[in-house]
């Protein structure tokens, strides 16, 4: 009980404590009780129906099924509640006239806003010019009437209301060319590096080859002496390189003596 309460305060609760159910093994063990049983999934035996397979859970397997979302959809304002939050799943952005407002600018996105926009800037800034030769008159005889430079002043919040809303619907607009930049931008730094390796590569391989040209110069026949040292010697028997004008003078080695130093060094 104590636990429940602390995790009801805990600001950022952890999932429930079923998650653990939710393994591949027992997802495996519905999928074949589906498969086995069919439609009559609820009315049967799971332990009768898996009773081939290992490790079949005391619990119903039927508590993993997906809940189903199809009847909140048929609903006019489908929402559903999370953590105290309420989620609409068909989240629809209210424009200014749904919203009440006096909108200036057309609702439909595929027609061209500009005109529209210009004429209430232009507007703003008359309206504004009116109000401030508005604030030089005398007060209205009749308190009960609205002074003049009020009614340039709730027009002049129409006005920016409108604006404002007309930028709000460009959002969307706004987010998808950023992300397009972004993207682009990405791609170009990818394709940077992928030529930056290229490069380098390049360069590696004709280093490679410098140095296998260099290797293949060097004379890769050269003569050897071997040095028959009696046994018992600590430095045993050992080969040692003679330049070609002491080869030359030397016996060349037949094969019966590489035998023979072959037994007497076993």
């Amino acid at each position: 009980m104590e636990d429940d309460e602390t995790e009801l305060q805990n600001p950022f609760p952890s999932p429930p404590s079923h998650y653990t159910k939710y393994s591949t093994h027992n997802l495996r063990l519905l999928s074949l009780l589906r498969e086995r049983a069919g439609d009559d999934v609820q009315n049967i035996n799971q332990r009768e129906v898996l009773s081939d397979q290992t490790e079949v859970p005391d619990w119903e397997l039927t508590q993993l099924e997906k809940p189903r979302v199809d009847w909140i959809l048929d609903e006019p304002e489908a929402y559903y509640d999370v953590f105290g939050d309420r989620w609409f799943v068909k989240d629809k952005i209210l424009s200014l006239g749904d919203a009440g407002g006096n909108q200036l600018y057309p609702s439909d996105p595929t027609i061209d806003r500009r005109p529209a926009l210009r004429s209430i800037l232009r507007s703003l800034l008359v309206t504004y010019s009116s109000l401030m030769s508005s604030l030089l008159l005398p007060p209205p005889l009749n308190p009960e009437e609205p002074p003049e430079w009020q009614r340039h002043v709730d027009w002049i919040s129409n006005l920016t209301t409108n604006l404002m809303a007309a930028a709000n619907d460009l959002r969307p607009v706004q987010a998808r060319g950023n992300l397009e930049s972004m993207m682009r931008r990405q791609l170009e730094l990818r394709r940077e590096e992928t030529k930056a390796l290229h490069e380098k590569c390049d360069a590696l391989e004709d280093k490679l080859r410098e140095i296998r040209s260099s290797v293949a110069n060097i004379p890769t026949a050269q003569s050897w002496q071997l040095t028959n040292v009696p046994r018992g010697a600590s430095n045993g028997n050992s080969l040692i390189p003679l330049d070609s004008q002491s080869a030359q003078k030397n016996q060349q080695l037949s094969d019966v003596d590489v035998l023979l130093w072959a037994e007497q060094i076993r």
